[in-house]
């Protein structure tokens, strides 16, 4: 619902600013570039992050390590939460689970965030992450305290 002196299409308008400004943001981030993520995509709610899988992402047994895959999937469904919401306000993660289903040894894996319900105070949001032929690797939701941005 439009706030005074606004039309949907203003709505809109902001929306993808604030979209633009978050995408600025997570390419701008020494974490997200140290870990290798890409962000592919960014709509309101629904996120897709990318990794290509190098080496250093191994765990000892030569799969990608559970730890890559749950920071992947945090990250997706995180920022999925956070493009929901108002440009004045952030997310921290308070709870996340993952189910490891497949493993993965090479290649490119994906994490699709979808946030679910985003309110004043907390986010909970679900993500999936597939390797390049689609398998399910790993399923993912999370919790999210909703905090005024400093």
């Amino acid at each position: 619902m439009p706030g005074h002196g606004e039309s949907s299409g203003d709505r809109r308008a902001l929306d993808r600013e604030a979209l633009e400004a978050l995408r600025h943001h997570i390419e701008s981030s020494a974490f997200h570039a140290w870990a290798g993520f890409e962000l592919v995509s960014v709509e309101v709610g629904v996120v897709e992050v990318a990794l290509d899988i190098q080496p250093h992402h191994l765990n000892p047994g030569g799969i990608l390590h559970g730890g890559m895959v749950a920071t992947l999937a945090d990250t997706a469904i995180g920022l999925a939460v956070r493009s929901a919401l108002p440009r004045d306000r952030t997310h921290v993660t308070t709870q996340l689970n993952v189910h490891f289903l497949e493993k993965v040894e090479r290649g490119r894996v994906r994490a699709l965030g979808r946030a679910v319900r985003v309110g004043g105070r907390m986010g909970y949001g679900e993500g999936d992450v597939v390797d390049e032929e689609g398998r399910l690797l790993a399923r993912a939701s999370g919790t999210f305290i909703v905090l005024p941005l400093d």
